[in-house]
């Protein structure tokens, strides 16, 4: 269930999809072979080809090499979970379809199509977009960011639900930051039966964790200038009872 809040100055599908490979620990590869579960074993070059790491004796070298119909196709899947524990913490899918070629000890994956799954909808990523495109440069600090905001700083959470509309924090028993990226935060509002995200963008982007940091201090004043909402008051007054 999405919240009425609009997703604004959003990384494109592109960028979000370079995050994801970028920040993904394993990937799923489904060839002629079968499908292996690949752990710490990807790399993405410059040009957007996905390097993968394989054991000389596994069944995806041996398909590439031996492959009667040339370079052997395959899909590849990447998923993206939230840090911080949260309902449905898959926060998006990455699927890339395409051919994969002998490099050296490696194999190297060259995608045809990628299609991109968030919660807003599924994208068919622009393939020249997605070889242009840089991950977030918080992408790989998200995880400590997070973890340490919801863990160390509660209260500043509570304060910047000052700066969501009062309807989506309806029946809101609990609130944790689901993710940073350059453009915003996002909140994971979490109800009895159900939840929705939020978004909190930044008066301009952010390209390492010094800016971040200014620009959550940035929120926070504009949240301490903010009344506080009254679901949330409830939600304290019952909690303290």
């Amino acid at each position: 269930m999405g919240d009425s809040q609009s997703w604004t100055a959003a990384p494109s599908a592109a960028e979000r999809a370079r995050s994801v490979v970028a920040t993904a620990w394993s990937c799923a590869v489904t060839a002629e072979g079968g499908r292996e579960e690949l752990v710490g074993a990807h790399t993405v070059a410059e040009d957007g080809r996905v390097l993968l790491s394989v054991p000389e004796d596994g069944a995806l070298l041996t398909a590439a090499i031996c492959a009667p119909r040339g370079e052997p196709s395959a899909v590849l899947e990447f998923a993206d979970a939230a840090p911080v524990p949260v309902r449905s913490r898959i926060r998006a899918r990455l699927w890339l379809a395409g051919c994969l070629v002998p490099d050296d000890d490696r194999l190297a994956f060259r995608p045809t199509r990628i299609v991109l799954r968030q919660p807003a909808g599924t994208v068919v990523v622009d393939l020249d977009e997605f070889a242009a495109a840089a991950p977030d440069p918080l992408a790989l600090a998200e995880a400590h960011l997070l973890t340490h905001l919801a863990d160390c700083h509660a209260d500043a959470v509570e304060r910047l639900t000052r700066l969501v509309d009062h309807a989506s924090l309806h029946g809101a028993l609990r609130v944790q930051p689901l993710a940073v990226d350059r453009h915003g935060l996002t909140l994971r509002i979490e109800r009895n039966r159900a939840h929705g995200d939020v978004r909190l963008p930044f008066h301009t982007p952010a390209d390492d964790v010094g800016q971040l940091t200014e620009r959550m201090h940035a929120l926070l004043s504009q949240a301490s200038a903010a009344s506080c909402p009254r679901a949330l008051q409830r939600q304290r007054t019952d909690r303290d009872r």
